[in-house]
């Protein structure tokens, strides 16, 4: 099984973050990049939100360390560890915008972006940007094809419903033959976004219970069927997992959700501190050997 880390620090979930992570920085954050990529991890992840509404930080948080800054510096710090968005919002972005951007971030990093991509629903964020809440799952899913014809091309052409473009340099592009783009999201709309456009499902907030016949109907349809190459299956066990002090509980956890059909989690541990979140990941790698 492939393991990878929803990264503490650059995020912080009201639900599950730890206190030590609210006045932790880069120290922190690269230790447990260092540790993750020493131990096997397939990845470490970092969401964006421009700026959440007031009102929504009790629900959402209010802290998301800018995804391209945050892997440029850990692209630095580590050698082998993919560096996966969870999620950029499409509708905030031009796709050329986006291949520019974590095209250099794939050339930095020797080939290890995984960019994972979602339609986005914080209404007030859309309105603030400029950017159009309404039709926005059409225009991402133009947004998502523009993007496999753009990524790893210095002259990129693409003519679609929403996006429209030839004659153009992108200089430099993702090294990256083939950039594997995550669909996020929790509805069937998003796993079959994922099914029909992308290379990997990475849904959140999803019970085990949900997920079984959401991916079973998947399996069924004929969109899975013409499938080129089989999907990645991207899940995030809750509550958190405690390697350290019930290693049988954290093993049960990863055969349940293998069973579903993943083939990477995202997890998040418990810790109540930088020294404790390292312990963990040692613990979760002595428990489930990582597949890189």
């Amino acid at each position: 099984m492939r393991l990878g880390l929803v990264t503490p620090v650059v995020t912080l979930n009201p639900r599950v973050h730890n206190s030590w992570e609210e006045t932790a920085g880069l120290d922190a954050l690269a230790a447990v990049a260092e540790a993750a990529d020493r131990l096997g991890y397939h990845h470490v992840t970092c969401s964006e939100h421009v700026a959440v509404p007031t009102e929504a930080v009790a629900r959402r948080g209010g802290r998301y360390w800018d995804p391209l800054a945050t892997f440029g510096y850990l692209a630095a710090r580590t050698s082998r560890l993919r560096l996966a968005t969870h999620v950029l919002v499409l509708g905030y972005h031009h796709p050329l915008d986006i291949a520019k951007r974590y095209g250099t971030l794939d050339l930095v990093s020797g080939g290890r972006l995984v960019l994972g991509v979602g339609v986005g629903t914080l209404a007030e964020e859309f309105e603030l940007l400029g950017a159009e809440l309404a039709g926005r799952g059409e225009r991402a899913d133009d947004a998502i094809r523009a993007l496999h014809a753009s990524l790893s091309r210095r002259q990129p052409s693409y003519h679609g419903t929403h996006f429209d473009y030839e004659g153009f340099v992108v200089d430099p592009c993702a090294v990256q033959e083939h950039v594997p783009i995550w669909i996020g999201g929790r509805t069937a709309r998003s796993l079959r976004r994922a099914v029909e456009l992308g290379d990997g499902w990475a849904p959140f907030g999803l019970r085990e219970a949900e997920l079984g016949p959401m991916l079973a109907r998947a399996r069924d349809s004929a969109a899975w069927a013409n499938r080129a190459a089989p999907l990645d299956v991207v899940l995030y066990p809750e509550p958190p997992l405690d390697p350290a002090a019930d290693p049988e509980h954290a093993r049960d956890v990863v055969a349940r959700y293998e069973q579903i059909g993943a083939t990477i989690l995202n997890l998040r541990l418990q810790h109540r501190s930088l020294t404790h979140c390292l312990e963990q990941l040692q613990a979760m790698a002595e428990v489930v050997p990582p597949v890189p």
